[in-house]
């Protein structure tokens, strides 16, 4: 702790800080709420993804088995991003990259010429794409949002255990000096009074 000045500019400083720091700790504490709120909604719906990934694996991986290894190719050819659509989303003051959708492109294929479940394959393999694509945006976001955290953490932290107590500490040795230096003022004053009576008095 570094060392306080025991004066009354200091004692004002000290009490203007205390109420900089208890003005802005509920602020923070409501964005650490917010956060620890969204952080938890996110895991949930990253859990979600993915089980729809492996899920959407496994359907792909029965469709795939019924292919050779061409066909396999074939097959994976038919699925390519065009593009990806992103938003952003405003978290307790933190913009986060938020997924919105993918477009792919269309591909023709022979219809005669492929087994009819080729529908299908490519359809599960789109659902795939999107589900590893929506989990990939999703970490990028859950990691800026525990990031945010964090740091609102340390600061709720510091300013709850750190700068709040140290300041009212500081105060309160201002005051105890303050107050002692005015007992003394008035002690001398009160001995300078009693010397100069004895003097005129005599």
């Amino acid at each position: 702790m570094a060392k306080v000045r025991l004066t009354k500019n200091e004692l004002k400083n000290q009490r203007m800080a205390l109420q900089r720091y208890e003005r802005f700790l509920p602020t923070l504490q409501l964005k650490k709420q917010q956060l620890q709120i969204e952080a938890r909604k996110l895991r949930k719906r990253y859990e979600e993804l993915e089980a729809q990934e492996k899920e959407c694996q496994n359907e792909v991986e029965k469709w795939v088995a019924l292919l050779d290894e061409e066909r396999r190719d074939e097959l994976l050819s038919l699925v390519k991003v065009q593009s990806l659509e992103l938003g952003t989303r405003n978290i307790a003051g933190l913009d986060t990259p938020m997924f919105e959708g993918l477009t792919f492109k269309d591909i023709e294929y022979d219809l005669f010429g492929t087994p009819l479940w080729y529908d299908e394959a490519i359809r599960s393999l789109k659902t795939l794409i999107s589900a590893q694509m929506e989990k990939k945006i999703l970490g990028e976001q859950l990691a800026l949002v525990e990031a945010e955290l964090r740091i609102t953490t340390q600061r709720v932290n510091l300013f709850e255990k750190v700068k709040i107590p140290e300041t009212r500490e500081n105060i309160r040795i201002i005051q105890i000096h303050l107050g002692d230096q005015q007992t003394n003022a008035v002690g001398r004053a009160k001995i300078a009074k009693a010397k100069i009576q004895a003097r005129e008095a005599s």
